[in-house]
């Protein structure tokens, strides 16, 4: 193992896994529920502009992308793939994808629940690209942490 394999799983070891072990599953589809409600305020006064609607797709992406990973965990196989394939279309308003978020992120809390519904699930290790094996638990944190660090580019 590498220098740079070392530090990021020192990396995320502390800054997604400590402090998603601090709540249950449960709790983060709670987490994640209210903070979908609060981005969704947010982007009511959204500015229809392209930097605006590539931000939400890139936000949409991931979250998807997330999901399929979660997915995992409920027993469908590991693929690798990456995030881009899960965007919406490029030509959607701003209004449409605000939307289309609001329903990406009541799918990511329902999964979360099923997740929490699961015990297996909350033993599962499942690969992240760039950050190597997450739980359910990191994963959700993720989530979370990426859609709302990523919504403050939003102007």
């Amino acid at each position: 193992m590498g220098i740079g394999t070392s530090l990021r799983d020192v990396a995320v070891r502390l800054l997604v896994e400590r402090p998603a072990a601090r709540h249950s599953v449960e709790e983060w589809s709670d987490t994640l529920d209210r903070s979908g409600a609060h981005l969704g305020m947010l982007l009511a006064a959204l500015e229809d502009t392209a930097a605006n609607r590539r931000q939400l797709r890139h936000i949409i992406g991931l979250e998807r992308w997330g999901q399929r990973r979660l997915r995992v965990a409920l027993g469908e196989p590991a693929i690798a793939d990456e995030m881009d394939g899960y965007q919406p279309p490029e030509e959607l308003s701003v209004s449409r994808l605000a939307a289309e978020l609001a329903i990406t992120r009541k799918e990511t809390v329902e999964l979360a629940r099923c997740c929490a519904a699961t015990p297996q699930a909350d033993q599962a290790l499942v690969p992240h690209n760039q950050l190597g094996p997450l739980s359910i638990r990191g994963w959700l944190r993720y989530l979370n942490l990426h859609a709302n660090l990523e919504a403050r580019r939003l102007r």
